[in-house]
């Protein structure tokens, strides 16, 4: 059975101990995270985590079922097979030769992202978007010189039913 990604959303107790428990499950079973992304929810003393992973659909199973298990797990949601909106932020650096500069200010503006630092020879970079759109804007910078980039992770909620 082919591996497909998984984006997992945990709602677990935010407690001292936790994210390490879910990591150390994952790398106690050699299963990858390939994306893991952190933060309080609007419930009071409740977190979200959002977790991607490469697995074939038993192995989720397997996997929901260990998460379930842990203590201070409260939720598992696999958003695989619905609707969900997922962002992702990342902040590339990029040398920025003088006979370069325009052409990276137009991408920037192409791809509605944020120059948020100037240096004599690089420009920080803001994008937020999904996997595709940074793909395609790494794509297009890389001849210029990435010199950095520094991602979040991906973060998702499920779309409301319409």
């Amino acid at each position: 059975m082919a591996e497909e990604k998984h984006v997992l959303s945990i709602l677990v107790d935010n407690k001292p101990g936790v994210l390490s428990r879910i990591a150390g499950l994952f790398s106690g079973r050699g299963y990858n995270i390939d994306s893991l992304c952190v933060a309080e929810t609007m419930e009071e003393g409740v977190s979200r985590i959002t977790l991607v992973t490469q697995a074939n659909l038993p192995l989720v199973e397997q996997i929901k079922k260990q998460l379930n298990k842990l203590i201070n797990v409260i939720k598992v949601f696999d958003m695989t097979e619905t609707e969900y909106v997922q962002r992702e932020l990342a902040m590339i650096k990029v040398t920025a030769k003088p006979e370069n500069r325009a052409e990276i200010l137009r991408i920037v503006d192409i791809f509605r992202c944020k120059v948020v630092d100037v240096g004599a020879e690089h420009y920080t970079i803001e994008v937020t978007g999904d996997e595709g759109k940074l793909a395609a804007i790494r794509s297009l910078l890389r001849p210029m010189g990435i010199k950095e980039i520094a991602r979040t992770g991906m973060i998702a909620l499920f779309r409301d039913v319409k």
